[in-house]
Parts: structure tokens; sequence; C-alpha cells
């Protein structure tokens, strides 16, 4: 079951030339409630072979988004990352980020996020097999890194209608 287009937008973005919407329809559902909004690109890999490509999801820091420091909650870079392993499955793996789950996260938090500016999780996939995506990527913002991460999600079969 691919992503639906009833509940899942992802097309051109008018206002960031270059970039796709990356958000569900109804926005009291955790991504927009939580996230705000999202947007996605592929990019080529400075230095590798033509065809090497990686994936950035953009989110944009509001004052909900801060913990007591005033940097950007912990919790949040976690779901930015989360969700980025699904769009790098949907933009350059099989094509098709529904339905599956992850099943393993590993992060390592190695600066802090800027409330003020826009944060990417930065992604390739390290390997696709039949029922896995092992993926690989960092959290940035302008060129600093606020974290470096790693994860396999696991696709699902689509549920029989009960």
């Amino acid at each position: 079951m691919k992503l639906s287009e009833d509940v899942f937008e992802h097309g051109p973005d008018p206002d960031n030339p270059g970039w796709n919407h990356w958000n569900l329809k109804d926005p009291t559902l955790f991504n927009g409630a939580v996230m705000g909004k999202l947007l996605t690109r592929v990019e080529p890999v400075d230095g590798g072979d033509g065809d090497a490509r990686r994936a950035r999801l953009r989110m944009f820091p509001e004052r909900r988004h801060e913990n007591l420091q005033g940097i950007v909650h912990g919790a949040v870079t976690l779901s930015l990352i989360d969700i980025a392993l699904f769009t790098t499955m949907h933009n350059l793996g099989s094509g098709n980020a529904g339905p599956s789950v992850t099943l393993e996260l590993s992060t390592q938090f190695v600066g802090a996020g800027d409330p003020a500016k826009p944060l990417d999780a930065v992604t390739e996939i390290v390997q696709e097999t039949g029922k896995l995506v092992f993926v690989r990527g960092t959290v940035e913002q302008e060129g600093a890194r606020v974290a470096a991460f790693s994860g396999i999600v696991r696709k699902m079969r689509p549920r029989a209608p009960s």
C-alpha cells in the first residue's frame, strides 16, 4: 500500500522552489500538530558518483519546540529523525514509506539546536531489502551538526480489512 493522496501531501512547495511538502492533510495528527510544516528534497552527494543522492527533511522550529534552556528540545530532534527515516524511504528507496514502522533508532546528540534556524535531517540509505531499510544521517543547521543517527525501518504488509 502506497501513501494515500487522500491523507498525505507531497508536492512542490510554491514558497520554497526545489522543495516538496511532506505533510499529512489532517493537521491534528502528530506531524502537523507537533512538528509544523515539513519540507523535503533530494540532493546529489558532494564528491560521490553521479547516482549518489541524499534526502533532506527540513522543519522550522518555533517557541513550542524549545526546552527550558531555550534550545530545540531533544524530543523534537528525535521526532524529526524518525520522520526522516520515512522521507528517505519515499525519496531514495522503494518509493513507498507506508505502511511501515521504526524498528531501531540510535542517536548521538553532538550540539544544540537553535530555534531561530531551520533544522534539517540529512539522510542516505545504507541498504534496502524486501522488508527492511537501513538509514543513517545527521541533523544540521547551516552546516553545524546537532546529531548523528542510524535507524532501521520495517516495511509492513497492509492489514486485511476487518
